[in-house]
């Protein structure tokens, strides 16, 4: 029996993913706020796939906290148009679109201080640690920290709304603050740093 062999065909869509596609430059090609604008871009995307990991494995353990990690994938997609709507370029129409609200910040700034009161006071560094949920979590507050030090100059040169950057800098610290909660619901201990000796 022979094997059926697919033609590559007109029919078959292409991706429209890379780099190289028409209209859209690579980052060696352009200099300046574009250059950080088009890594921000990719960095947003990235901790939206970070976090749907990590939210993967919230699910699988019965976390409380995997809806916000995925209203938080929908409010990183406001981020990315925010950042990719340069002020001095964009029409007023655009910007006014992808204005970026404070109420989610805010929205924020509640849940950490929901889960901190359920958590024990931190008093040692901690390593990341905590399970693969914990872990998980980390690792995508890492991205986050990248992008929130790269869109720091693009908001101080007047491009960006400045609300994405406090967006970014609290995100990061609901990602510690969930990753610390995860590991405690599911009794995990947490590793803390010890000086070699």
């Amino acid at each position: 029996m022979k094997e059926a062999h697919l033609k590559k065909t007109d029919e078959f869509p292409r991706s429209t993913q890379k780099l190289e596609t028409k209209g859209f430059p690579v980052p060696s090609q352009v200099r300046g706020d574009q250059r950080r604008i088009i890594y921000l871009r990719l960095w947003e995307q990235q901790m939206s796939y970070h976090q749907q990991l990590a939210r993967e494995f919230s699910i699988d353990s019965g976390h409380s906290f995997t809806d916000q990690l995925e209203k938080i994938q929908c409010v990183l997609q406001d981020v990315g148009s925010n950042i990719a709507t340069p002020r001095s370029s964009a029409r007023d129409s655009h910007i006014k679109k992808t204005k970026f609200s404070s109420q989610t910040v805010i929205e924020l700034e509640s849940w950490i201080d929901s889960f901190t009161e359920e958590l024990p006071p931190l008093t040692n560094f901690i390593l990341p640690s905590g399970g693969k949920s914990s872990a998980a979590l980390h690792v995508a507050r890492a991205v986050c920290r990248r992008a929130e030090r790269c869109v720091a100059p693009v908001v101080r040169s007047g491009e960006t709304d400045p609300e994405v950057a406090k967006y970014l800098n609290r995100l990061s610290d609901y990602l510690f603050t969930v990753a610390r909660y995860a590991a405690m619901k599911e009794g995990n201990g947490e590793t803390i740093y010890r000086r070699p000796e």
